[in-house]
């Protein structure tokens, strides 16, 4: 497998729209709050949970902040784009949101994501970035799992976030890294 990596252009928003960010797990993260914080533990589900996400399009477009540098960049095996990930970075707080990554589930666990991953976090290093952040739902264990392999650690949740949305019931966990 010969895979290129570059800035996404804008010709790619199409075929990053087409990548099928669905995944199935047999474990989720359960968050429960007590007097004294809460607990995030991971559970088995059964039967196990597939996920299907809305289309993802927009991760090539606008995110509405003015104040951040953003950028895309692209994973391609041949022509086809196999991966994406886009980022922001913000200045007030040397901070690169991770906004979205995703892998095409035929090149999953080939290393793709952890690319991508490094990728963001050069071009954090070149605005100033301290560290790296992105969100994910208690449910997308699988994901969880891979951005503990990429040095990514749990640093905060909102059992609120996504009330109102098909997602209503997940919990929203924070992970960071140094951009290191």
């Amino acid at each position: 497998m010969d895979i290129t990596y570059r800035t996404a252009l804008p010709e790619d928003a199409e075929a990053i729209g087409r990548i099928d960010s669905s995944f199935t797990t047999a474990t989720v993260f359960r968050v429960t709050a007590g007097e004294d914080g809460f607990r995030v533990r991971e559970v088995p589900v059964d039967p196990p949970l597939h996920k299907v996400f809305p289309d993802t399009a927009e991760a090539a477009g606008d995110h509405g902040s003015e104040s951040r540098d953003e950028r895309v960049f692209v994973a391609l095996d041949g022509a086809e784009v196999c991966g994406f990930v886009a980022v922001g970075y913000a200045a007030w707080n040397r901070r690169l949101t991770v906004d979205d990554i995703e892998v095409a589930p035929a090149h999953r666990g080939r290393g793709i994501g952890r690319a991508l991953m490094e990728l963001a976090a050069g071009f954090g290093l070149e605005r100033g970035a301290a560290h790296l952040w992105l969100e994910v739902s208690s449910v997308n264990a699988p994901a969880v799992h891979a951005y503990r392999r990429m040095g990514f650690s749990l640093c905060g949740l909102d059992t609120a976030l996504y009330d109102g949305t098909p997602s209503a019931g997940e919990r929203a966990l924070y992970m960071a890294r140094p951009c290191t």
